[in-house]
């Protein structure tokens, strides 16, 4: 007895156009695949890590990257499990992002702009200076124009990151000229 075609089920050979459809349809393993090669880049780096301080407790220099690239191969595995099990990411709803709308590239040049002026001049003025203009800089690039009152919020909160991470968290920031006033 010979069946028709139109009753049995057909299985195409996965080609190139069912693999890159299959691709397609599963395309966050790609995500996956990153946190999974980061996850082994942050403990390979954790683990050959040279630890010449002293260590107080059990807690030392590489215990919080050891539990990041621990999470980040978790997660890895978890989201591939996932994708292959049917599970779909929801596309996002872009509730204030009109898309028919051309890209502002004008706010990502300035934005860019500031922040390599930030990286140029943190050296030679300092951070609280450069602070202050990456600041005031991000706000003015971002559509804010209160020209009296942005500076002194930029130079304010410049000084107390400068504060906060130099004598709070012991990283020292560059001073610049402000050194001894500082």
């Amino acid at each position: 007895m010979e069946k028709s075609p139109s009753s049995t089920e057909t299985s195409q050979a996965p080609g190139p156009v069912g693999r890159a459809a299959w691709l397609r349809e599963h395309s966050e393993l790609g995500v996956s695949a990153l946190l999974l090669v980061i996850g082994i880049l942050v403990l390979t780096d954790a683990l050959t890590m040279h630890v010449e301080i002293a260590q107080r407790g059990p807690v030392g220099p590489t215990t919080v990257p050891i539990v990041v690239g621990g999470a980040l191969l978790l997660v890895a595995v978890l989201l591939a499990v996932d994708v292959l099990r049917g599970g779909r990411g929801e596309a996002e709803g872009g509730e204030d992002v009109d898309l028919s709308e051309p890209s502002d590239w004008r706010t990502v040049v300035l934005l860019a702009g500031v922040f390599l002026g930030n990286a140029v001049l943190i050296g030679p003025i300092g951070f609280p200076i450069s602070g202050a203009l990456l600041f005031w800089g991000s706000a003015y690039a971002l559509g804010s124009r209160h020209f009296s009152r942005d500076p002194l919020i930029a130079a304010g909160l410049s000084l107390f990151t400068y504060f906060v991470f130099n004598n709070l968290l012991g990283v020292p920031l560059p001073g610049g000229p402000l050194m001894g006033v500082l």
